[in-house]
């Protein structure tokens, strides 16, 4: 397995240069085609509410006009920046349609989806709150979640796969193989309360995983972290104090009448990431 096409998601948010910056080093890195997708806001965008005078004429076509310049403004700055000696081949996609709902029938001709997590600062912008969850639960692609804050490299210098025995877990730990190759280190970790044994189907699997990663050529080590914080917190800490720049794990949810319903611990590290979240479903 390889990334061999990467699509960025594109808004006019202050952290969309270093969300696109990281996707181009990662494009770079694998030999990749990185795609920028950018929904105009036309179907679901917001405006800052100084932009148009509500209720004057023409408000409809005012309006339309705005989005349209911004978006054209956002893929010229796209451009910009991949229009370099170094830059990756790319290519620029403006669509209509409602951001999620966009990002998720294009990403399903991808390899990886780039995403940039929800920063609140940000309230002119035509980002959903619960965008990244939506496209994870419904693209049947890994996504990539760069964080609101800090600067980034496309080689991890260690990576912390969380691995529980799940689905989702394993599948996360498959989609992330091409990264995880490029590790100088990878710890695959297993949380579970103080007092509780762990569960001797997991213990018979850890072996095996460590080989299937060794396989593909991943330095990989294994920890069972013990401890009575959740496992949301018991990852987070672990990337602080292991110096961990890429964290790896599944993502858990499901659909309950159209409502979108995480598990607690990914709505917990989608909130409180401080690394990048390659995360699958």
């Amino acid at each position: 397995m390889s990334y061999k096409t990467i699509l960025v998601h594109l808004d006019t948010s202050h952290r969309c240069t270093a969300r696109v910056g990281l996707a181009a080093a990662w494009a770079r890195l694998h030999g990749a085609h990185l795609s920028g997708l950018l929904p105009s806001g036309l179907y679901d965008g917001r405006m800052p509410a100084d932009a148009i005078a509500p209720g004057g004429a023409g408000f409809i076509r005012q309006s339309a006009h705005y989005l349209r310049e911004r978006a054209e403004r956002v893929g010229r700055a796209f451009h910009r920046q991949l229009d370099v000696p170094d830059g990756p081949p790319h290519e620029l996609f403006v669509v209509d349609g409602a951001a999620a709902d966009s990002l998720v029938l294009h990403g399903r001709s991808a390899d990886l989806v780039v995403l940039g997590q929800y920063d609140s600062r940000d309230t002119g912008d035509m980002e959903p709150v619960d965008l990244p969850q939506r496209v994870l639960m419904d693209v049947g692609r890994p996504i990539l979640l760069v964080p609101h804050a800090g600067q980034f490299r496309a080689v991890p210098r260690h990576a912390l796969a969380a691995w529980d025995g799940s689905r989702e877990s394993a599948v996360a730990l498959h989609a992330a193989l091409p990264a995880l190759a490029h590790a100088q280190k990878v710890t695959l970790i297993h949380c579970r309360p103080a007092r509780t044994a762990a569960e001797p189907g997991l213990q018979l699997t850890l072996p095996e995983v460590l080989t299937y990663l060794r396989r593909h050529g991943v330095p990989a080590e294994a920890e069972d972290a013990v401890g009575n914080r959740g496992v949301a917190d018991t990852l987070l800490s672990h990337v602080a104090d292991l110096d961990v720049d890429l964290l790896v794990m599944g993502g858990y949810g499901h659909s309950r009448l159209r409502e979108l319903v995480l598990g607690g611990t990914t709505r917990s590290i989608l909130r409180q990431m401080t690394v990048p979240v390659l995360m699958a479903h």
